[in-house]
């Protein structure tokens, strides 16, 4: 805005004063305009916009004062000029407190007038440009976040297209791991839920169901799909699975937590798993729990060797290893969580659904009973 164009409002109830301040500033190239009470002035301030307010503090009826309020009210951004007769400083202390840009001491110094008018116009100016900086920097900031916010849908979606991916490539190579990462995840988020862990929590523990098993692709599928009872050297190969998962999901930072979980969720409570003896608290909370959810859809799934165990019976053998294998806090919490496990396994026995391989002493045998979860045959 040019401030020679901009228009100013004088008000005082004195008319030769109106006259000289509307002369010397009409001949500044301002547009003047003039009235002689309060209540003219806010007659014209709600007809037409002004930028500068130039108004006396004394005048019958309305003052400058309440005028100064009155305006404020309405609008923040005219730039007002009080006019204070002398010694009236307290009205001018007033003013200033009230948002004036200003006070001007009668009689009048034009040339101070004009300087005073200038500069008061100016941070009109500059308050409104800052404003509209500020506007079009919160769209800007806004339309980039919308556009953040796609792009890392895009890669979320991508991310979780390539991770079904692993898990497809993995269930490609035995056929009795077909389904049994989603069910595995399934479950786990089930018991997270009924813990009350926090949102990101219970999404990590769907990404440790799904990936949990993902270093099995690093196995040799001989020993995968070995009919037969594993040897000491292939049930070490087995037991790598974890450390290879872990090798292979470290480059993306975002799965710290996830890989943690991953990692130990072969670890026993009582300290005898793998790959690192952890026990009790030691081992990650969302390993308990995957522990807990990954035995389950291996003991409610058909095998090559025998048929799904019940939920009944798969709940008797958990309960049996609470305290020894299993967390017994994470185990009552499975059996609290919800009824979608049992419908689960169910439905997976009734139509032969393949899940996890599991068995006594790493071998094809039968069961024992109680059913013992570790060694871990293939998954």
């Amino acid at each position: 805005m040019d401030e020679k164009s901009a228009k100013v409002l004088v008000v005082d109830d004195e008319n030769y004063i109106r006259e000289i301040i509307c002369r010397k500033l009409d001949a500044e190239g301002y547009a003047c305009d003039d009235a002689g009470d309060a209540e003219s002035a806010l007659a014209k301030l709600t007809q037409d916009s002004y930028d500068c307010v130039l108004s006396d503090i004394n005048m019958p009826g309305m003052d400058g004062i309440e005028l100064l309020r009155t305006i404020r009210r309405t609008d923040g951004d005219v730039a007002v000029i009080m006019i204070t007769g002398a010694p009236d400083l307290e009205g001018a202390l007033e003013a200033m407190r009230l948002g004036a840009y200003d006070h001007l001491a009668k009689p009048l110094n034009l040339t101070h007038l004009s300087l005073t008018v200038e500069r008061a116009i100016e941070q009109k100016r500059l308050i409104a440009e800052n404003r509209e900086y500020q506007r079009n920097l919160e769209t800007m900031v806004e339309d980039r976040t919308n556009q953040l916010r796609e792009a890392n849908e895009e890669l979320r979606r991508l991310f979780m297209g390539s991770i079904k991916a692993l898990a497809q490539a993995l269930e490609a190579k035995d056929e009795y791991t077909q389904g049994h990462s989603e069910r595995v995840a399934e479950v786990a988020v089930g018991i997270a839920h009924y813990l009350s862990l926090a949102e990101n929590e219970i999404n990590d523990m769907w990404l440790a169901g799904f990936l949990h098993d993902i270093g099995k692709i690093g196995i040799q599928e001989t020993v995968l799909n070995k009919p037969g009872k594993l040897s000491a050297s292939e049930w070490d190969l087995i037991q790598q699975h974890p450390v290879l998962a872990e090798r292979i999901l470290c480059p993306i930072e975002e799965l710290s937590e996830v890989i943690k979980v991953v990692r130990h969720h072969h670890e026993r409570f009582d300290g005898s798993g793998y790959p690192d003896g952890l026990e009790g608290s030691e081992i990650p909370l969302g390993a308990r729990i995957l522990s807990v959810a990954d035995a389950y859809d291996a003991l409610t799934s058909k095998r090559s060797y025998r048929d799904a165990l019940s939920h009944e019976d798969a709940v008797g053998v958990l309960e049996d290893a609470a305290g020894t294998q299993f967390d017994p806090v994470i185990v009552r919490a499975f059996l609290s969580s919800n009824s979608r496990t049992r419908a689960g396994a169910e439905g997976a026995r009734r139509h032969g659904n393949p899940g996890s391989v599991q068995d006594a002493k790493g071998g094809r045998g039968a069961v024992s009973t109680p059913f013992h979860l570790g060694p871990r045959r293939t998954i």
